[in-house]
């Protein structure tokens, strides 16, 4: 009984891990927002942003591509049962990528807060 829950276990992680890597080959913007996360955590190692700085661009990391995940989803979905023109189905697709949006916001704010001061004392 273990075994076959192991099982099933493993197997939700691999298909997870399949979506993620169908997101990123699929998906132009996840491409943008896996760069700029490198980019980030790059530019947090040379800034040496401390404990606290780093739990909140994990957080930011998680939001955005979590988001863009589902926003793909949706909008996957939309177009597998509206494969038409529908008003309904354009304001589905347009909410769910307008929430990534929202989230990319907060997370370039938050970005700005703990990186612009590291870079204006490296500037002194």
């Amino acid at each position: 009984m273990i075994k076959i829950k192991t099982k099933k276990i493993a197997n939700s992680f691999k298909y997870a891990f399949q979506g993620f890597i169908s997101s990123f080959k699929t998906e132009k913007n996840m491409k943008i927002h896996i760069f700029i996360m490198l980019l980030v955590i790059i530019a947090g190692i040379i800034l040496n942003i401390n404990k606290y700085e780093w739990i909140s661009c994990i957080i930011c990391f998680a939001l955005v591509i979590g988001g863009e995940m589902f926003n793909t989803a949706i909008e996957t979905i939309v177009d597998i049962v509206m494969p038409y023109k529908n008003e309904k189905a354009k304001l589905a697709k347009d909410i769910s990528a307008s929430g990534v949006l929202i989230f990319a916001i907060g997370t370039v704010i938050i970005g700005l807060i703990i990186f612009v001061p590291k870079i204006v004392i490296l500037l002194i």
